[in-house]
């Protein structure tokens, strides 16, 4: 017992989730149960918290995420193991500077250009540090046992350190490098943005066929078709394939480029595809990837036509100041006035999209900051391959393994306020570029001069992200945590950001650890809605954790979350089942307050222990619990996570609560203290152990239980996690007490569906004879929970006739016959046969099918062929007996 709960009181009536929430999270901080120390020679257990941006409140794919990974933490806790769940925050780069410049328009009219770079960063820093705060909070609530002794933001010194020392490591390697590339140009936030950060939608558009006219051969033109004319005003080229025998004789000449009068020659490359079009392609250079590496190979001149804002600039003529889509339509009119177009044909086609704007990109061409990636990659390659990284679910290795085989360099700078300066300073004597490791620099490497700028722009927020697994314990120093934390055990993240993040990770890892950052990656799906449909505003279907918490609680919805999900599979949450895990936590609540209220308050603990001499419920709610400890094991070693928590939903709700607490109702009243004392020890002990089971999924509700009985140690956080025992299983109950409750459950529903308003019947049970003595032996359970008048209850192996006008229940173990003259409608009983005549004939022809497969008699296992043939047996008895009462039935 705490001070936190009294035991020796009555339970309160109802569950307060509020309450206990908050009461057992500060109980739990405030006793240092998140805060491992380091015990040399023992391996850690450590998870890394991928870090939330700090552009708002939580969403509920966060909750996943806590959900998913304190479950993890909580086990090997649990189980006497070191643990880290390292908490921190990423300051979210391009969507951290946009969420503050809208406040700013919003509140104030005005722009971060117009408060200028140093005014808008503290005003960036002010929403970080409140926001910081309500992430926090919003962790804690969802029962994260993070030790936030160690919490980071990835603008905190330490990472800063660590992304300077990183560039500048990779910069003296020449793995940075700048370089003039196309890029893809966001017009919404004003960067340039990376291949990941750019979704591909598929639109309805045209396709214009455009004349360019040859120069010096009148009324000679060449046809080419585009989806996006007003880029012609940057055309330097046409290009052709070379084996096109349409245009060979025009390779080299000059065209006149339409609207603009400039001449551009026809250039044969192996890059165009003769049948797309009309063969002949506009090359545009500086504003297509594929158009400028065909300039490249043709030394082609670069025009830029296009402004930031995606408006045309005085490179695109009498167009300059018009929108680039406007432009678009003026330039189609204009060559249509020309007599210059050739048709317009509908066309769907996709058209790359900024994922942070949500707005076209513009392919420019700018000098920027690039990382030479393939020569990094390799090693991540080879560590998915031979296996020092495993992915959960498996199939997430392929995809993983073929980008890094396709991987392009990666453009790391980015025209923004917010985020990591870029380590550069150019000097204006020599205008040589100079990287540091520190805060700034005095003097240029290469020729002395201090009078130096820095480079304007910042990094793409997944280079210091890439860093988190190292940058978090420290590094560059070399910390003991370093030493101890580092590699993690798991890397935890929705599957969406596999490329963006966890690759990026395992590179930087390698190259400046040497070693993984981490040996297994959980890869998570999208929350979605009930409907399967995707979570968004604009929808209204967007679900927020910390309402939802407050009406059903936080365990309700970690507990929806963990079993509505398997590993890198999109999941469904609904309010029903939030509901039905609110009446979960409610149903166990209830179940512990009924045992407690038997008088176990001063029972000393005892773990379930299987005694051969005991009631068969007893053995057999002993041995279904030590089944349960070994198939959650075994899940959770496989990061089977929701099936392990369904598991457990399943024992405490069915076996236990609905079958075993019935059964022990009458013992629990009995006189006989021995007997008493037994049931209640077993009740107590059983439950005890569920508890930890399910402490990894509902944190709160399990402590709070878990201390009204009786137990060893002063946290459930703490205790020691259930161990398999094959030793507790005894495999006879198990199959007594099923036939016992098939039983039971089979005159229950035949009452119902028969519509049997009397709650005690008569019947006689029809068994075999090996079963005979066992099903006499538990007539007061049979009487009691089936609703038996036990006056008129026989129990027989051999029937002669059976009786006339009753009702007939065929079980694995015994047929059952309820006489119910003047009950029970003959015309209804048969039409039930019927049903089940039909329903045993599908079993069997499902049996003969599956055996009748050359392919699975081949294949499967002697043991699963097996259990196929002994389960077409058993449908062909059940079978047989239904047929022969209805006929009985006449």
């Amino acid at each position: 017992m705490t001070e936190l709960v009294d035991n020796s009181k009555e339970m309160d009536k109802a569950y307060n989730p509020q309450a206990a929430e908050k009461k057992w999270y500060t109980f739990w901080e405030e006793k240092g149960y998140f805060r491992p120390e380091i015990k040399k020679g023992e391996q850690p257990f450590t998870i890394i918290m991928p870090p939330p941006n700090v552009t708002g409140a939580l969403h509920v794919g966060h909750a996943l995420t806590t959900a998913i990974e304190d479950a993890l933490i909580r086990w090997h806790r649990m189980r006497g193991e070191v643990t880290l769940y390292l908490p921190g925050s990423d300051h979210a780069g391009i969507s951290g500077e946009t969420v503050v410049e809208k406040l700013l328009l919003q509140t104030e009219g005005k722009t971060k250009n117009d408060l200028g770079r140093e005014e808008f960063l503290n005003r960036v820093w002010e929403w970080m540090n409140r926001y910081r705060d309500v992430i926090d909070d919003q962790l804690r609530s969802l029962g994260a046992s993070c030790d936030w002794t160690r919490k980071c933001f990835t603008m905190d010194t330490g990472p800063q350190k660590a992304v300077r020392k990183v560039f500048k490591t990779l910069f003296d390697e020449g793995l940075i490098y700048r370089a003039e590339r196309i890029v893809n140009w966001c017009p919404g936030s004003l960067t340039v943005i990376s291949d990941l950060e750019v979704d591909m939608l598929e639109e309805d558009g045209f396709l214009w066929h455009i004349l360019y006219p040859v120069k010096d051969h009148a009324g000679r033109y060449v046809t080419v078709a585009t989806t996006r004319p007003e880029t012609m005003l940057g055309d330097t080229g046409v290009a052709v394939h070379p084996a096109d025998e349409r245009y060979k004789d025009l390779v080299g000449k000059m065209l006149l480029l339409p609207l603009m009068n400039r001449e551009i020659p026809v250039v044969a490359d192996d890059a165009v595809e003769s049948e797309f079009g009309t063969g002949a392609v506009k090359v545009t250079p500086g504003h297509d990837p594929l158009d400028f590496e065909i300039g490249q190979r043709h030394n082609l001149p670069i025009i830029n036509i296009m402004n930031p804002n995606a408006t045309i600039n005085e490179h695109g003529g009498a167009y300059a100041g018009l929108e680039r889509f406007v432009a678009r339509k003026q330039v189609v009119k204009d060559l249509e006035q020309a007599g210059l177009l050739v048709k317009t044909e509908p066309y769907r086609h996709n058209v790359p999209y900024s994922q942070r704007a949500g707005v076209p990109i513009e392919p420019l061409v700018k000098e920027q900051w690039w990382v030479k990636i393939q020569p990094l990659a390799q090693p991540a390659l080879e560590a998915a391959q031979d296996g020092r990284i495993k992915f959960v679910p498996e199939r997430f290795k392929k995809i993983y393994t073929d980008w890094l085989e396709n991987i392009h360099d990666w453009p790391i700078s980015r025209q923004l306020f917010w985020g990591h300066r870029i380590p550069i300073y150019f000097c204006r004597k020599c205008n040589q570029p100079s990287a540091t490791a520190e805060e700034t620099l005095d003097q240029c490497d290469h020729c002395g001069s201090t009078d130096l700028w820095q480079d304007p722009d910042v990094l793409d927020t997944w280079f210091s992200s890439g860093l988190w697994p190292f940058s978090t314990l420290g590094w560059p120093a070399q910390t003991e945590e370093l030493d101890y934390f580092y590699p993690s055990a798991v890397m935890e993240t929705g599957y969406d950001i596999i490329f963006f993040w966890v690759a990026r990770m395992v590179i930087f890892g390698l190259h400046f650890r040497g070693e993984v950052p981490f040996h297994t990656v959980y890869l998570h799906g999208l929350v979605r809605d009930e409907k399967g449909e995707k979570m968004s505003k604009s929808k209204g279907n967007v679900v927020d954790p910390l309402e939802t918490s407050a009406e059903f609680g936080s365990d309700a919805l970690r507990f929806t979350l963990l079993t509505s999900s398997t590993p890198g599979n999109d999941s469904k949450l609904s309010r029903t089942k939030l509901t039905d895990s609110r009446n979960f936590a409610n149903k166990i609540w209830n179940a512990t307050r009924f045992i407690t209220l038997s008088g176990t308050a001063q029972l000393e603990y005892q773990a379930p222990k299987l005694d051969v001499a005991a009631p068969l419920a007893d053995r057999w709610i002993v041995s279904q619990y030590y089944t349960l400890v070994a198939d959650v094991n075994r899940l959770l070693e496989g990061y089977q996570l929701g099936e392990a928590g369904r598991l457990i939903y399943d024992f405490l709700w069915g076996e236990f609560c609905d079958w075993y607490i019935e059964t022990s109702k009458p013992r629990l009243n009995s006189q006989d203290s021995t007997e008493k004392l037994q049931v209640q020890a077993t009740l107590t002990g059983v439950l005890e152990g569920a508890l930890r089971l399910l402490h990894p999924f509902m944190p709160f509700v399990t402590e709070e239980l878990w201390h009204y009985l009786p137990h060893q140690g002063e946290s459930l956080i703490i205790a020691a996690w259930p161990q398999p025992d094959e030793s507790q299983i005894d495999r006879e109950a198990l199959t007594q007490f099923e036939a016992l409750r098939e039983a039971i459950r089979g005159v229950r529903n035949a009452k119902v569906e028969a519509k049997v308003e009397s709650k005690k019947v008569a019947a006689i049970v029809l068994v075999k004879p090996s079963l005979k003595v066992f099903f006499e032996r538990e007539t007061e359970t049979l009487v009691r929970l089936a609703g038996i008048d036990p006056q008129k209850l026989t129990i027989v192996d051999t029937i002669e006739t059976p009786p006339a006008q009753a009702l007939a229940l065929v079980t694995t173990a015994a047929t059952i016959y309820l006489p119910l003259s003047g009950l029970l409608d003959l015309d209804a009983e048969r039409a039930r046969l019927g049903r089940e005549i039909e329903e045993a004939r599908r079993d069997v022809e499902k049996c003969e099918k599956t055996l009748s497969n050359p392919n699975f008699a081949q294949r499967a296992p002697a043991a699963v062929v097996a259990k196929e043939r002994e389960r077409q047996v058993t449908a062909q008895e059940r079978l047989s007996k239904l047929e022969h009462r209805l006929k009985d039935l006449g």
